[in-house]
């Protein structure tokens, strides 16, 4: 493992580690991850509430059950009070933060919509706001950092250019270059960037793994989600032969991208999510052992939950936001973390990385 601490890093010198087979390797990264967890963000565990507000989506992924082109998808948008309810059982339950998930949307409506549902949470229960709604213009996410956003999520998906070509449709509305841009936009307003990538996707090789690390690593990225891709029955990519990793090994090489992404970047935010537990019904704690400390339990009334799937076997749809806390935080506990209750639980990284000891949004 000492390779990871060279400043010359190369894909070539990760794509092993990304690879290995043995359960001895397996302990000795797990082990050397949860010591720099330890060290540097320690064992807390912080909530994201997640809310998913909107299914309505502009984009046709190939790989995604929210798909404009996925006609069985019945689309919805929660309403300004379904939300705040969300919000007031996030501050009753000591969430320090919510995030605001939609499928792609750039009408004005929407728009507003958010910055108008955002500046009413922030006055009412001040907690952090994420937001992943896709990608917008810098005006707008200036609008929704000006009205009380402090986060952003926006996956990079993939590194590789041409990968990305390969899961997106050439029909204008993907393009590699905005996705870059929007990324660079969002840490230049003063966002704590978010970002991340999916494992097992067709045509993707190990290769292509190592390289959305170096890339996580040199976007100087504050908080990532990574999962194991799972397929959606409504998507081209349902299926298919073009898998390089296959199903089985997908949750064993995200792990080792979770471990090795803690160790390169230490002091970032790693969400354990809920597509590892499709895959393994322990893979969320197992995602906090190989060095995550974020987990976001699904408070999304739960009438509308199956709608918004952008995989199948999703798990918790029956289960309500009460029943989903006990059980996310026996999870917790079981692994001996803790919960950060009440707080917000900002990535000590996007303080080091902008060099100042306050928030900027303060």
């Amino acid at each position: 493992m000492d390779i990871l601490s060279s400043p010359s890093l190369k894909k070539e010198d990760i794509v092993p580690i990304l690879k290995m087979g043995s359960k001895k390797e397996m302990e000795a990264l797990q082990s050397l991850a949860m010591e720099v967890k330890r060290e540097k963000v320690g064992r807390g565990v912080y909530f994201r509430g997640l809310v998913e507000f909107s299914n309505v989506c502009r984009k046709n992924c190939f790989y995604c059950g929210l798909r404009k082109d996925n006609k069985k998808v019945s689309r919805f948008r929660l309403s300004e009070e379904e939300i705040l309810n969300t919000a007031a059982f996030a501050h009753e339950n000591r969430y320090g933060s919510l995030v605001l998930q939609s499928g792609e949307n750039q009408s004005k409506e929407h728009i507003d919509f958010i910055c108008r549902i955002v500046k009413r949470i922030k006055s009412q229960y001040n907690l952090g706001i994420t937001l992943s709604c896709g990608e917008q213009s810098e005006d707008t996410y200036r609008r929704f950092f000006r009205n009380g956003a402090h986060r952003y999520l926006l996956r990079v998906e993939t590194s590789s250019r041409e990968l990305y070509g390969k899961w997106h449709p050439d029909d204008g509305k993907h393009r590699f270059e905005t996705r870059l841009d929007c990324l660079r936009s969002l840490k230049n307003i003063g966002f704590q960037l978010g970002s991340g990538s999916m494992v097992g996707v067709p045509y993707q090789t190990y290769e292509d793994i190592a390289g959305d690390i170096l890339f996580l690593r040199d976007m100087e990225v504050d908080m990532m989600g990574i999962g194991p891709f799972i397929e959606h029955s409504g998507t081209p990519f349902y299926r298919s032969e073009a898998y390089s990793i296959p199903r089985e090994e997908r949750l064993n090489v995200t792990l080792r991208m979770i471990a090795v992404l803690r160790i390169l970047l230490k002091d970032v935010n790693i969400a354990s999510t809920t597509a590892l537990q499709v895959l393994d019904k322990f893979g969320r704690e197992k995602g906090l052992m190989f060095g995550a400390n974020v987990i976001m339990p699904n408070l999304t009334p739960t009438i509308r939950r199956k709608d918004y799937l952008l995989y199948e076997d999703k798990p918790c749809l029956e289960e309500d936001a009460f029943h989903c806390n006990s059980c996310l935080s026996a999870r917790i506990a079981c692994v001996g973390d803790t919960i950060g209750y009440g707080e917000w639980g900002d990535p000590l990284h996007f303080f080091r990385r902008i060099n100042r000891s306050s928030p900027l949004w303060l």
